[in-house]
């Protein structure tokens, strides 16, 4: 077995060699749709999709600066010896990302506008299917013991997700029941029904946190839905 299929078949393998930096940075194509996280020093999280433009080995990643209007306030917190996180679906290999950390070296705007990264010293390779956990934000709809909510999915795994619910008191006690969620439309998708249990509540200051496990019937749906949220703009 090669030790590019261990890493898709590991959660998360970190690269640190010079050969594999290059080979797995080489599965991101020209012009593949990625996104770039870029926090404040607030603590403020925004997560935005651009383009991958390429590579110089040992030197630098390009990557498109995303636009403008999109970034907002974000923009003026890209600048050199930042660090943002960039990640992208590997083409030819279902549910499989690529995502490493990068220092903005300096920003370019000839001949377009674009980030200078420093070249990466690890790469991990993910996969969808194992215990990935990505940051969503989405607006859904839950249901337990037939009354329903307005609520944020707040992160999602193959396995389960965590939920914020507000003004839901009388979900503090819904520990260990059967929760229904539903996503209206999101991205490619549209009209998502998951089920599962509710884990763990959490009391939070105007709202409820839920970790929920999926039922295991749904990963394949939740698979999908992990690979449209990979790419997917949030702000939080």
């Amino acid at each position: 077995m090669t030790d590019l299929k261990k890493g898709f078949m590991a959660s998360q393998v970190d690269i640190d060699t010079t050969e594999r930096l290059n080979r797995n940075l080489g599965l991101l194509q020209p012009g593949a749709t990625v996104t770039i996280d870029v926090t404040t020093p607030a603590g403020k999280r925004g997560k935005f999709r651009t383009s991958f433009i390429g590579y110089l080995p040992k030197r630098y990643v390009l990557v498109q600066m995303p636009d403008k209007n999109k970034l907002g306030n974000f923009a003026q917190y890209i600048y050199p010896d930042t660090s943002i996180t960039v990640r992208g679906l590997i083409e030819g290999h279902e549910g499989a990302v690529v995502a490493f950390v990068g220092v903005i070296k300096q920003t370019l705007q000839i001949p377009s506008r674009i980030i200078v990264l420093d070249f990466p010293t690890k790469v991990s390779l993910q996969s969808l299917r194992s215990a990935m956990r990505v940051d969503t934000y989405i607006d859904i709809k839950v249901g337990v013991d037939k009354e329903f909510w307005q609520a944020k999915m707040l992160d999602l795994s193959i396995n389960g997700c965590q939920i914020a619910v507000p003004n839901a008191d009388t979900l503090l006690l819904a520990n260990d029941k059967a929760i229904s969620i539903t996503i209206e439309n999101i991205a490619g998708l549209a009209n998502v029904k998951l089920d599962g249990f509710i884990c763990n509540v959490r009391q939070q200051v105007n709202e409820v946190s839920l970790g929920v496990k999926f039922n295991s019937e749904d990963k394949d749906k939740v698979a999908k839905l992990l690979k449209e949220t990979v790419t997917l703009e949030i702000e939080t």
